[in-house]
């Protein structure tokens, strides 16, 4: 199997809910569901893999506080190698609501710090495996860095896998122009159908993958998640679709993220673009259905990664 990685934002995640959108000012609102947990996209990949019992690295950091020790706890081993910053550690507070929809309140805190050179000596034995770069919006020190790393990635001959999320202050033209220049260096790209129309400028899946697939090298690979629609594929001339299971959902928060770590864990094995798009969608239904959520490989995903 190829090795495994993933950098960027691991912060706390405070989960509430269900809630009807939205309480008046000054009233209190009784929810059936909470949970405090570790989080961040590179945080709910990480835990999958964990969740799977398959060897990864993780390069991150956290604040210098009683939360970034508890990070530190729940992804041990995995974060010995983790600075810290002088910042509060960053908290992210969401909100369900009664089907898919989630409201977010997070602060920045620690995120904004890291830098390439406090990720470069979290990635060793890494040669020819997969790095995943999530959280690039709110990670600006390491998003002016990126071109540091692309560089070493490169080097060490490892595909870079991006999911960079939603900009902060929306997707300003110099937010396209520079997400699109990430694009160049990307193997697999993986984002949601929001993200994918907004970056390529398109008004559907069926121009926008093709769209994007011309921004990134030959023969890469770009994956769009569209929730209870399953996700979306092309490489080169390969189109693939995967259903979404009909699931109870608890809990949808970092579903992409461990549909990020179930669709590259599949092409670590050596699967290919259908199959790793079927092994991505079943892991994520099944974490989003269970409480505590289980990281478990689904019948239909034996065989497949």
């Amino acid at each position: 199997m190829r090795p495994l990685a993933v950098v960027g934002n691991v912060n706390v995640d405070l989960i509430m809910g269900p809630t009807k959108p939205w309480p008046v000012p000054g009233t209190e609102v009784n929810v059936e569901h909470d949970e405090l947990r570790p989080g961040g996209s590179a945080g709910n990949t990480a835990l999958a893999w964990a969740g799977l019992g398959v060897p990864f690295v993780i390069a991150s950091s956290v604040g210098a506080d009683a939360f970034g020790q508890w990070l530190r706890n729940a992804l041990a081993p995995h974060s010995g190698g983790w600075s810290s910053s002088t910042r509060s550690t960053a908290i992210s507070v969401g909100l369900t609501h009664p089907g898919d929809e989630r409201t977010f309140f997070t602060t920045q805190g620690h995120l904004v710090d890291l830098g390439w050179d406090g990720v470069a000596g979290q990635m060793d034995g890494l040669n020819g495996g997969l790095l995943l770069v999530c959280g690039s919006f709110l990670m600006e020190g390491l998003a002016r860095d990126y071109p540091a790393l692309f560089d070493w990635a490169a080097k060490q001959d490892i595909d870079i896998a991006l999911d960079p999320g939603w900009p902060v202050n929306g997707w300003t033209k110099a937010e396209l122009a520079r997400a699109r220049g990430w694009l160049k260096h990307t193997r697999h790209l993986l984002i949601n159908e929001v993200e994918a129309l907004a970056l390529s400028g398109k008004a559907n899946l069926d121009t926008a993958l093709p769209a994007l697939a011309r921004l990134m090298p030959p023969d890469a690979t770009v994956v769009v998640k569209a929730g209870h629609r399953g996700a979306f594929g092309l490489q080169g001339a390969t189109r693939a679709q995967a259903a979404a299971p009909r699931v109870a959902v608890i809990d949808t928060i970092g579903a992409g993220d461990i549909f990020n770590a179930g669709y590259l864990l599949a092409i670590a094995e050596g699967e290919n673009l259908p199959g790793a798009i079927v092994a991505a969608v079943d892991l994520a239904s099944r974490a989003i259905s269970t409480a505590p959520r289980r990281y478990e490989r689904t019948p239909r995903m034996v065989g497949v990664a």
